[in-house]
């Protein structure tokens, strides 16, 4: 609303615009993608492995990314590029059907690796920073290490969407996975029930489907225009907690829910006539 909005440069206490330097990462690269993984292997513990091989209808519930390893590396003969290898751990829920009309629910962790190359420059410099440490003057301080000439990585993801889940006989050979338990790290596979062991027998895939966005930034300085913050004028309110029907009804309709993205509703030609 209007009345939220900061009365900077109204004042004339405030000091108006001023040119100050900053310091903000400087995107040098980017891409999007739209990856589909098909048929890749789902690790299950000793429950679920027990389930699949006792069933044939499984359904994959839902999908969420627990954890991304993000690795960055110089791409040879190519200088200012570089080889950005990203590997999802995809925690999945799936629901199986046993004897007797029952389901039952069990989890499983899928890999996924994909690999692109950005531009990222080049720098000659070594950066080191100050730490929050206060530690006595004369103390030895903690080494610091700082990566040379190497730019961030940066990956924007959703969460996975589930195409397809499928049981498959231990001879089927379709798997496009090579992962086994022992590449998942502890943090991972302790976020399902049980412990990830690899089966011999029947085993579990799923084809999913995920948008990505992935730049390369470094540190950069600018020179830019700006103004000192002030304190808003505008005193916080608190809601009255004994009436929430009142809280609700000050709440704008959220029509922007209800349309399509880009949708425009049509206006009606009626003629001048009133048609309720």
């Amino acid at each position: 609303m209007q009345d939220n909005r900061f009365p900077c440069g109204v004042d004339k206490n405030i000091p108006k615009c001023e040119t100050v330097c900053i310091e903000a990462n400087r995107i040098l690269d980017s891409c999007r993608d739209r990856d589909c993984f098909e048929d890749v292997k789902v690790l299950l513990t000793d429950f679920g492995n027990d389930i699949i091989e006792h069933t044939t209808s499984v359904r994959a519930k839902n999908a969420c990314i627990t954890w991304t390893y993000i690795g960055i590396d110089p791409v040879k003969f190519n200088r200012g590029f570089y080889s950005v290898t990203i590997k999802f751990y995809i925690k999945i829920t799936f629901e199986a059907c046993l004897c007797g009309g029952r389901s039952q629910e069990f989890d499983g962790i899928a890999i996924l690796e994909k690999r692109v190359i950005l531009f990222g420059g080049e720098s000659n410099v070594s950066v080191f920073k100050s730490s929050a440490d206060l530690s006595d003057y004369c103390a030895i301080p903690e080494p610091i290490c700082p990566s040379k000439n190497v730019p961030t990585a940066i990956v924007e993801v959703v969460d996975p969407i589930i195409l397809a889940s499928k049981v498959r006989e231990a001879d089927d050979g379709c798997c496009c996975c090579c992962c086994c338990c022992a590449d998942v790290p502890e943090s991972i596979s302790s976020k399902v029930n049980g412990r990830l062991v690899d089966g011999e027998g029947r085993y579990l895939t799923v084809s999913l489907g995920i948008f990505s966005v992935v730049r390369i930034v470094r540190p950069a300085q600018y020179l830019i225009n700006a103004t000192e913050y002030c304190v808003p004028d505008k005193e916080c309110v608190s809601p009255e907690e004994d009436n929430p029907c009142a809280i609700f009804k000050n709440m704008a309709f959220p029509t922007a829910e209800f349309c399509p993205p880009g949708y425009v509703p049509p206006k009606l030609d009626l003629g001048g006539k009133c048609n309720c």
